[in-house]
């Protein structure tokens, strides 16, 4: 009888660790998502026109929050798939 190599060895080996950096980014962008939607619904209900500017300047902000923890889980991304690919 020929003893099997235990194949899960190599397997654990390739699996990496989850980033605690990426999570937390990930973590940030669903919340800033979550508060994107949130800045929308205001919008939409609002009828004064001093809340309305200030519901506008909310969305703004939420909006450009977004794009760069956007940018930067792309460039984390980016960068642990190149360290991958030095290995």
């Amino acid at each position: 009888m020929l003893v099997k190599k235990d194949s899960n060895k190599n397997n654990r080996k390739d699996k990496k660790k989850p980033d605690p950096h990426h999570e937390e980014l990930l973590r940030e962008l669903e919340a800033t998502k979550n508060a994107l939607d949130t800045a929308y619904a205001n919008l939409s209900y609002v009828i004064e026109p001093e809340l309305i500017d200030c519901c506008i300047y909310e969305l703004n902000a939420v909006q450009l929050r977004y794009k760069f923890i956007l940018s930067q889980v792309k460039n984390h991304e980016a960068l642990s798939y190149s360290e991958k690919l030095s290995k």
